[in-house]
């Protein structure tokens, strides 16, 4: 069927006894062409029209061919098309036209005739301080919503990637939750409004898809008579179809205050049969609401009020696999071809048939598909795994895929048994039309997950001997108290959040133990984390503030900064404390904008020109002068010189002589282009799938952040810098070039991370070695950077590694300041730099030998304070003797202490049963528990023993059965810690001696 895979229980019935998908309220021509050739036949209904449509590629993306310069008009409700040359049309005679491909591309397709601009999917980390990750369509245009940027185009169509972590443990449980999902969007900026959105909706749902009328439902706002007249009036969907539906459901808020609006969905009924009356569209037996649109009509004040928008805008989201359930007739989402052949991967891994399957094996398997689905989008979007933030998104799917699959003995295959990547192999072959950039990362992401999955095994076996010990505890516990053994629902969360323990396995094996689980408590842990990931993860904040007023009355910053370090300008706006004011005087901060500047705002990692602004007066007479010492962007491209006023008064409307300071602009233009260089460097010598993380280009230095599992070799780094310093050497010439965004990507130029570019693109670029887009400022010749040297190579993350380095003038400073260092070092040491390193080996040596002596000193002096204190033992038991100590050794170091316990076990002999502690330094705690084997052999254990008494002091330890130590940062706890064991040893001792 076209490559549309499905499970088999759903190749029986698919047409026992269902309609012919068409809209009973459709007014073209259709005809019904049922595929007989395939295993399942759509029915579907295919329009006889010409072979009009925009150039489109089936992953959102234009063909750049003669409909490119076409630009639609700004209220346009009509769409001019190209006709499609006979070359740039792609082969569709064999795609099944209800694939999940097919589904996206027509969507797309359907939009862009109706003057829809088709735009790539944002990627899945957002450019929003206020969001973890992209969780909606609308995101991406946010700025536009709030008024803070200029449409680009007066409507958009999406297919965007989103991840939602909120409701993670519904996955795999229910019909349509998921991780990854895929929102295809049609959206307007102040163009067409609630008409056209809800003619449309209805229009693609009836017409292009063939929904039968009479299974949509559709929801309204209960106040908002305007949609439901449009629905019923103009669209023809009978009144009992519609339903008023309330604030909570059907008005959307973007948080106290913003813009919001109210909402109109639709639904499709799976048993139109069982009729209208009752009807509950919340019952997911029967409904499943698809398509979202929303009427950002208002701006919510403070005070809870809501004002009209000057700008009304359209936000709209149709769920992909909500969509490809209805048309592929499947039960649920997870069985559509946007994720069956992942699960049926994972099935096979496991020697599993999914036909024949439980209901719990089904589930653990939709989990396994759905996670990987987003791993590998999410690790391709640059999201690493790690214990912060996002990266924490991906390791707990991570860790659960794992720890899912293990239960259902999914075994990849190779030596190590990793099988993360071989499930995810068929999510980057699924990946083309969703993100053409995966296949291409493949490589970089499978290794990772190899990685991480290994490591997780490593930490499911730390586990495993942690709930040993608490359940060993456990049962102690309960015998001391006579009470029933019982794990806390906090130990079974740690387990089940830190060691990836599901809760069935912590259960079966605390069974076999005799313990209890407290289910309770565990719920209560879940509930709290479940609510901390919704309000970090599910909210989009939007608000109106001065910003919008300021993007009416402020234009974009003319940028001449590529050309010139100084231009004549006029005051635009002057803001003082975020306010606009008219004029700003002497000794104020001030935030200035300029009709036109050569100064460089703040962007690609590359910081903000420095420089003076000059009032002047007859042209010669100065007035008045501003220090800049950063430049922001902000609404778009509207430039925000801060500064301070020198001298004088500024005011609007003035014009001044904008001057960049021309000597730190170098020192930028140099570390940036020495940071392409080391991109390419890092490409040639660790491998092409490395990939920059982030960067700072400064004055003083340059930071790239790059992915990449381990430290890099000194051999690694000294031939990053011979590559880079060679192509310095060879001084070659720079090219720049404005081209699209399509042609540069296909040209192999590289994007720099996380950034946003338009249709039309700079690409800067080395020939021969580097070519990638940037706006930021360069060289002209590669000679100008002079020199080039890494200063420090570190983690600062799980899979992140930095680099800093210095070239140009930073570089000479650098070696200056470590030449002034060498030459001191030479002269306290009184030797020449080549002898330097030999000179302080020796010194190393000398204080090795004095420390070794030291100790060697207080060893014996501890050895001596012990034979003083051996006579304060004291015997405990009846049937065996056992003698006690515990005892104070002053200030005593750890190494010391460890040798007075070994000096007392063989002084008191067998069994015998030692703790000391002392006070070495200020803020500073040393503990030792030393057991001979006799009190070993009735149970208690130094390394278990020593650790409460350490939390006293407020610290911790442990260690082996007979001996252990321990430490702490409150030396004032010290006494009454030592009287705890004192008290404790006496107890379990003579309990046990007895």
């Amino acid at each position: 069927m076209g490559g549309l895979k499905l499970p088999p229980q759903t190749l029986h019935g698919i047409h026992c006894g269902r309609r012919p998908l068409i809209a009973p309220f459709s007014k073209h021509t259709f005809t019904i062409q049922p595929n007989y050739s395939s295993s399942i036949s759509t029915g579907f209904a295919a329009r006889n029209v010409a072979l009009y449509s925009p150039s489109i590629f089936p992953c959102g993306y234009f063909i750049l061919g003669g409909a490119r310069e076409k630009r639609f008009g700004a209220r346009s409700t009509k769409a001019s098309v190209q006709p499609v040359t006979e070359e740039l049309v792609e082969d569709k005679t064999k795609e099944n036209p209800v694939s999940g491909d097919a589904i996206r591309r027509r969507f797309l397709e359907f939009y862009a005739s109706r003057s829809h601009k088709v735009l790539p999917s944002a990627s899945l980390v957002p450019d929003d301080p206020t969001v973890l990750l992209t969780i909606a369509g609308m995101l991406q245009f946010k700025p536009i919503f709030l008024g803070k940027a200029p449409r680009q185009v007066p409507r958009a169509t999406t297919a965007q990637k989103c991840i939602r972590t909120n409701d993670v443990e519904n996955v795999g449980r229910t019909t349509r939750h998921h991780t990854f999902f895929e929102m295809l969007g049609n959206f307007s900026f102040g163009d067409y409004f609630k008409k056209e959105a809800i003619k449309w909706a209805w229009e693609l749902s009836t017409k292009e898809f063939g929904l039968p009328a009479d299974s949509l439902w559709v929801s309204v706002y209960e106040d908002d008579d305007e949609a439901f007249e449009i629905w019923h009036d103009e669209v023809g969907v009978p009144a009992e179809h519609i339903k008023r539906m309330g604030e909570e459901d059907n008005f959307w808020t973007s948080g106290a205050t913003g813009p919001c609006g109210p909402c109109s969905e639709l639904y499709y009924d799976f048993h139109p049969e069982r009729g209208y009356k009752n009807t509950d569209l919340g019952d997911d037996s029967r409904f499943i609401e698809f398509y979202n649109l929303v009427f950002m009509q208002y701006n919510k004040m403070d005070d809870g009020s809501l004002e009209p928008l000057k700008q009304k805008n359209i936000d709209t989201g149709l769920g992909l696999e909500r969509l490809a359930r209805i048309l592929q007739k499947v039960p649920n989402n997870y069985e559509t071809d946007l994720i069956y052949p992942i699960i049926e991967k994972a099935a096979e891994l496991a020697n599993i048939s999914y036909a024949l399957a439980d209901d719990r094996t089904k589930m653990n398997l939709k989990i396994v598909g759905d996670h990987l689905r987003a791993i590998v989008y999410l690790i391709s979007d640059g999201v690493l795994p790690s214990n912060i933030g996002r990266g924490y998104v991906v390791r707990r799917l991570i860790r659960r895929a794992v720890r899912i699959g293990r239960l259902l003995g999914v075994n990849g295959g190779g030596e190590d048994g990793a099988f993360l990547p071989a499930i995810a192999e068929k999510v980057i072959e699924m990946s083309p039309h969703i993100d053409p950039d995966v296949k291409a990362r493949g490589h970089g992401i499978l290794d990772e997950l190899q990685r991480e999955e290994l490591r997780f095994v490593q930490t499911l076996e730390r586990g495993e001997k942690l709930l040993d010990q608490m359940l060993a505890e456990a049962l102690i516990n309960a015998q001391k108290s006579e009470t029933l053994p019982c794990l806390s629902g906090k130990e079974v969360f740690l387990l089940y959040d830190t060691f990836g323990f599901p809760v069935e396995i912590t259960t079966e094996v605390a069974g076999e133990r005799g313990v209890k689980i407290d289910m309770d408590g565990f719920e209560v842990e879940m509930e709290n984390q479940r609510r901390q990931s919704q309000a970090a993860h599910n909210i989009v904040k939007l608000a109106v503030e001065n910003g919008g007023d300021l993007a009416e009355n402020v234009h974009d910053t003319e940028f001449l900064g590529y050309d010139t370090l100084s231009a004549r300008a006029v005051v635009e706006s002057l803001l003082l404390n975020g306010k606009s004011v008219i004029q700003v005087s002497e000794g104020s901060e001030v935030e200035v904008l300029l009709n036109k500047t050569p100064f460089y705002a703040e962007s690609g990692g590359q910081i903000g020109d420095h420089g003076f602004l000059y009032v002047t007066q007859d042209q010669s007479k100065q007035t008045a002068v501003v220090e800049i010492k950063d430049v922001q962007k902000s609404l778009g491209s509207v430039f925000v010189h801060k500064g301070t006023i020198r001298e004088g008064v500024l005011e609007v409307g003035r014009e001044v002589e904008a001057a960049v300071d021309a000597k730190l602009r170098q020192r930028a233009k140099v570390h940036h282009t020495a940071t392409h260089l080391l991109q390419s460097a890092l490409k040639k010598v660790i491998g092409q799938e490395t990939s920059q993380a982030g960067s700072l280009v400064a004055f003083d230095r340059l930071r790239f952040d790059f992915n990449f599992h381990r430290p890099l070799l000194d051999g690694e780094l000294e031939e990053i810098e011979k590559l880079i310093n060679g192509w310095i050497g060879d001084g070659t010439l720079l090219q720049t070039k404005v081209m699209s965004l399509n042609d540069a990507k296909e040209s192999g130029a590289i994007a720099m991370f996380g950034e946003k570019y338009g249709e039309q693109v700079r690409v800067v670029e080395v020939p021969g070695v580097s070519m990638e887009l940037c706006g930021g400022t360069h060289v002209s010749n590669t000679s100008e950077i002079r020199a080039f040297k890494i200063i420090s190579e570190q983690g600062i993350a799980s899979g992140i590694r930095r680099i800093e380095a210095v070239a140009g003038e930073a570089f000479i400073e650098y070696i200056n300041a470590r030449d002034s260092q060498m030459k001191l070092l030479c002269s306290t040491l009184k030797v020449k730099a080549e002898e330097v390193t030999a000179r302080v080996d020796n010194l190393l040596e000398e204080l090795r030998t004095v420390r070794n002596e030291v100790s060697a000193l207080r060893a014996k002096a501890a050895v001596y304070k012990a034979s003083m204190i051996a006579s304060k033992a004291f015997s405990v038991g009846t049937s065996k003797k056992i003698r006690v100590l515990v005892e104070s050794m002053d200030d005593f170091d750890a190494d010391a202490l460890k040798s007075a316990a070994e000096y007392l076990m063989d002084t008191l002999q067998d069994p015998a049963a030692i703790v000391l502690g002392s006070c070495p330094d200020e803020g500073k705690v040393s503990l030792v528990a030393a057991f001979t084997p006799g009190v070993v052999d009735l149970g208690i254990q130094a390394g278990k023993f020593i650790g409460p008494i350490a939390k006293l002091c407020g610290g911790g330890g442990g260690g082996r059965p007979n001996f252990a130590q321990a430490g702490g940062r409150k030396p004032e706890y010290l006494t009454n810690a030592l009287e705890k064991a004192r008290t404790d040893l006496i107890l379990v001792l003579t309990e046990k001696a007895n």
